[in-house]
């Protein structure tokens, strides 16, 4: 049997590192920037001193996750209007059989989920992330963190507390959620405000992210007559042609809309007793660079 090379080794555990970097982070270029500099610290360690592959390269990329994180949440505070974590198209395909593991991987991706955890201090957030969505055992996050298990348990208590505050509750059906998203848009683009009215909650939000690089709205648009004209006037107002395509991202179905083949922006809604509760759109032109049109 052949010997596994460095390279094996870190591209059997990728996948998982950088599911951590980027719920860490929120940007998938941060992630990919984290692992890289993993595999160059992996490449370069003394190997026969590592017992566990998965353990040690888990403890590199959540520490370089953790500096990253620091790094940026100055760039958060200044940042133009909501932020909404960079969109990444979703597809655990068969690898992920398992129904709750495939729902729980989904959820930990989620806007929602991913909005809530810019709240938490970074430690918190990487206790979280190893705990809640792949499943760590507490004495290897405090193997990775550098803390006693004693003091992981706790962040790991206040750190599901104030997720489960802070997440709405919504249904996560897929078809669903395509169905109405799907009928969201021909009223939108129909001018059916009557037709739109009947989709959303009263007490409906709509969030968009641009960064202050395209035009959305720079607050957070309340109440369902507010983000239903909002959505008419804009729609009135376009004279682009789009293309649109539908795809899974963030572990929800999206609409990507497409201008000259580039991503323009991207449309989620969440949705719960059958009505739209939120509606995302990204149109920051950096976090959509990565959303293939294929």
């Amino acid at each position: 049997m052949a010997t596994e090379t460095p390279t094996d080794v870190f591209e059997e555990h990728r996948p998982m590192l950088t599911g951590v970097a980027y719920r860490m982070l929120g940007r998938a270029a941060d992630a990919e920037d984290v692992v890289q500099e993993a595999w160059l610290r992996w490449s370069a360690a003394d190997r026969s001193e590592v017992r566990e592959p998965r353990a040690y390269l888990v403890r590199i990329t959540t520490r370089l996750a953790l500096d990253r994180l620091r790094q940026i949440q100055a760039r958060r505070e200044s940042y133009v209007g909501p932020w909404l974590p960079e969109p990444v198209v979703t597809d655990f395909g068969p690898t992920v059989p398992d129904t709750a593991e495939r729902a729980l991987l989904t959820d930990s991706v989620s806007f929602a989920v991913l909005v809530v955890l810019e709240s938490l201090s970074p430690l918190e957030r990487a206790v979280f992330v190893l705990r809640e969505a792949f499943g760590f055992p507490f004495a290897e996050i405090a193997a990775a963190l550098d803390r006693s298990e004693a003091a992981v348990r706790q962040l790991a208590g206040r750190a599901r507390r104030h997720v489960d505050e802070g997440r709405p509750r919504y249904d996560v059906d897929p078809a669903e959620r395509r169905d109405l998203t799907e009928r969201f848009l021909t009223a939108a683009a129909g001018g059916d405000l009557e037709g739109l009215l009947a989709l959303l909650a009263p007490d409906v939000r709509l969030v968009g992210d641009s960064g202050g690089k395209s035009k959305a709205p720079r607050r957070i648009v309340e109440s369902a007559d507010k983000v239903g004209r909002f959505l008419l006037a804009v729609a009135r107002d376009a004279e682009t042609v789009y293309e649109l395509r539908f795809l899974e991202a963030n572990g929800a179905p999206a609409l990507l809309t497409l201008v000259d083949g580039a991503p323009d922006a991207l449309l989620q809604v969440e949705v719960r007793d059958g009505c739209i509760q939120c509606v995302y759109i990204v149109r920051n032109p950096e976090k959509l660079r990565a959303l293939t049109a294929g």
